[in-house]
């Protein structure tokens, strides 16, 4: 963690705003709140997942219930990883943090918009980026099909 990050202390109100330095101490300290806050809300889904399936017994008499109950299992472990992917994004923004990289784009080198970075904290790119990001992602499906 950085030193800055480590004096900032957040106060409890504080909301970032374009009209500050970008990425200060404390704004740096409020997404890196915001990114550890939302890892342990999917972590705590993530074990919950983990005992409800432990309990479940799939060996249902009725093979309607049964086929029910591994559709269930099968949209929550989709939904689980997916998540898991989110959460190795969180802690490469958490990182970011740390190198006093985080809040800028990764193919402008310009920051992110603080709308931007509190709506998606895990953004990379600001929203133009990301929108040629996209259309280059559609071009090569596109080519592909």
């Amino acid at each position: 963690m950085s030193i800055e990050a480590r004096k900032a202390i957040l106060p409890p109100d504080y909301v970032p705003s374009e009209d500050e330095e970008f990425m200060n101490p404390v704004m740096a300290e409020y997404f890196r709140q915001k990114l550890l806050q939302w890892r342990e809300e999917l972590l705590a889904g993530s074990h919950e997942t983990i005992e409800t399936m432990q309990q479940d017994n799939l060996q249902k008499p009725d093979i309607a219930d049964r086929a029910a109950a591994e559709t269930d299992h099968a949209l929550e472990l989709r939904t689980r990883d997916r998540e898991r992917k989110l959460i190795s994004k969180i802690n490469e923004a958490l990182e970011k943090i740390d190198e006093n990289t985080y809040g800028y784009c990764e193919e402008t080198g310009e920051p992110i918009s603080i709308a931007r970075l509190v709506a998606r904290p895990i953004a990379i790119y600001s929203l133009e980026a990301q929108e040629r990001h996209e259309r280059r992602e559609r071009t090569k499906r596109d080519e592909r099909e």
